[in-house]
């Protein structure tokens, strides 16, 4: 991912939200078991935060870096946004794709056009 964003011709800064599976508070039983069985839930956004190319390194290194913030999670999802003219989007030009990200995954949207990964670090598909 870090490999192809940098390969853009315009900076990227990347978004990434993690999410957490949650049991819906109007469940039937069923969902409850399979719940508790680590299937189904509904995703949602704990903690999200964006970064330039220049403050990744790895996804060992960005997943340390969230545990600090005693926030379990389940999958992370990540999006892209191109700088212009060679500069890297600030943080402030991303808050309103980040939360259009966000209201998204809280309305249970469509979230299958975003790259996701598991806690180890491996891709999940959506669809």
């Amino acid at each position: 991912m870090l490999e192809a964003a940098r390969q853009q011709p315009e900076p990227q800064r990347l978004l990434f939200v993690f999410l957490d599976a949650v049991l819906p508070a109007e469940h039937t039983p069923e969902e409850a078991f399979l719940f508790s069985q680590g299937q189904g839930g509904q995703l949602q956004p704990v903690i999200n935060l964006t970064r330039g190319l220049d403050e990744l390194t790895t996804f060992e290194n960005l997943a340390a870096e969230v545990a600090q913030q005693e926030q379990d999670w389940q999958v992370m999802l990540i999006a892209c946004v191109s700088g212009e003219n060679g500069k890297t989007p600030t943080a402030e030009e991303v808050a309103g794709p980040l939360q259009v990200l966000e209201h998204t995954i809280r309305m249970g949207g469509d979230i299958s056009a975003y790259t996701a990964f598991d806690r180890d670090g491996e891709q999940i598909q959506f669809g």
